[in-house]
């Protein structure tokens, strides 16, 4: 290639044209009626979970084995999906849940609201909000990128937990439609950015072996997922030189300390489709998380996470809390 894209061309320190980040400052975060629509979508979405939940027996299932709230909004670990269904409800009730995340690195901070509903432990619907504060170094005054996630997973074989007699693994299908908000000023600075939107499409295995580890239970998940995502999707989707989506490869391994407390670590890998842009190279993902379970409609996650190279910074590490409302 001879003639790279360089969207950080001009300085170091100022990697945004002036024109340009007038042009982003004047135009602001998405519309205020949009945020509020998806607010309350979110909230109708809860509610009719709770509406429809049998109340005399919500919260069958063994405690955590719904997990928590991946950041694309559905039941599993931090970073991946889980075969498991959002929700304490059993194959007769609907459940759900709702979380907030947040997400800080060494230049960056990631904010996540979300919620999920599940339907008879067989369908789960989500949905989640991204919001990306950029470093003031890559763009002055720090603007913030937007992502929306819509999601929809379908349990299609086994059990995760009551199926100790077989080696089968619960099995669930799921796809997930994302949307960017800020691919026009991407796409602006130099991003060669395929599109805005996209549908990535997944697999996931989950299997809890009771007892498994001295004594202790032992969870394992490995996800299948089609994606072209740029940094989750917050970049956009593709580019013009990896146009295409890639089968990537992500796995999770959880240790119940007590019924309470899950001690464990993640892995996601990610396409890498700005490799010919510099400074813009894709890493994997990593984290070694512990989830607490004190009530069983109340859930707190922190972890160490290692994001890698995000936006010219390198070595993005942080912490990453998370609550979650489980009904």
């Amino acid at each position: 290639m001879t003639n790279p894209y360089h969207p950080c061309r001009q300085a170091d320190h100022d990697p945004v044209s002036p024109p340009v980040a007038s042009a982003v400052f004047a135009r602001g975060l998405p519309p205020a009626k949009r945020r509020l629509a998806w607010q309350a979508a979110s909230v109708l979405m809860v509610g009719a979970g709770l509406w429809w939940a049998s109340p005399a027996h919500a919260g069958d299932r063994l405690l955590a084995t719904w997990g928590v709230t991946a950041v694309d909004g559905t039941a599993g670990g931090g970073l991946t999906p889980w075969a498991v269904i959002a929700g304490g409800g059993s194959s007769d009730q609907i459940g759900g849940s709702a979380s907030v995340t947040e997400v800080k690195t060494r230049d960056h901070r990631l904010r996540v609201a979300s919620a999920a509903v599940g339907i008879r432990d067989r369908v789960e619907l989500s949905m989640a909000r991204w919001s990306f504060k950029v470093s003031e170094d890559v763009i002055p005054g720090g603007k913030g990128l937007e992502m929306s996630v819509l999601g929809a997973k379908v349990k299609v074989a086994g059990d995760a937990v009551y199926a100790q007699d077989s080696w089968m693994p619960q099995i669930s299908v799921g796809a997930l439609y994302k949307m960017a908000d800020d691919v026009d000023f991407l796409k602006a600075v130099g991003l060669p950015i395929r599109s805005g939107e996209d549908l990535e499409l997944y697999a996931s295995a989950t299997k809890v072996w009771l007892g498994a580890l001295a004594g202790y239970n032992v969870l394992g998940n490995v996800t299948l997922r089609w994606t072209r995502a740029n940094q989750f999707g917050l970049l956009g989707f593709g580019s013009d030189f990896e146009p295409d989506h890639h089968l990537k490869v992500e796995g999770s391994l959880g240790v119940m300390l007590r019924d309470d407390l899950v001690l464990g670590g993640e892995f996601r890998s990610k396409p890498d489709n700005f490799g010919a842009v510099p400074g813009f190279e894709e890493d994997n993902a990593y984290d070694l998380f512990l989830a607490w379970f004190p009530h069983r409609h109340v859930s707190l996650t922190a972890a160490w996470v290692d994001l890698g190279n995000i936006a010219t910074k390198k070595k993005q590490r942080g912490w990453y809390l998370s609550g979650q409302l489980t009904f």
